[in-house]
């Protein structure tokens, strides 16, 4: 699972991060939900009046997915004999 970060300033000037975004194949089903929710989530953070410097947007995926489509985004492989 590949995971990228993303960091920007507000309006105002503050610096902030997101953290753990997914890279998904384009192919993926779930590729467009993902961009979706991170352009719905960039969005609400620019709109706040005093954003925090950190964010995880895994944390923002387990609030508002169901359980089986995070589970599918985040899934871990598990490399056979430590491979």
């Amino acid at each position: 699972m590949l995971l990228k970060n993303l960091e920007f300033r507000t309006n105002v000037g503050q610096k902030v991060k997101i953290l753990d975004i997914p890279v998904l194949e384009e192919d993926n089903p779930l590729f467009f939900k993902v961009n979706a929710r991170l352009q719905l989530f960039l969005s609400q953070i620019h709109h706040q009046s005093s954003p925090k410097k950190v964010y995880s947007f895994r944390e923002y995926l387990k609030k508002v997915l169901k359980w089986t489509e995070y589970e599918q985004i985040y899934q871990v492989n598990v490399l056979k004999n430590n491979a």
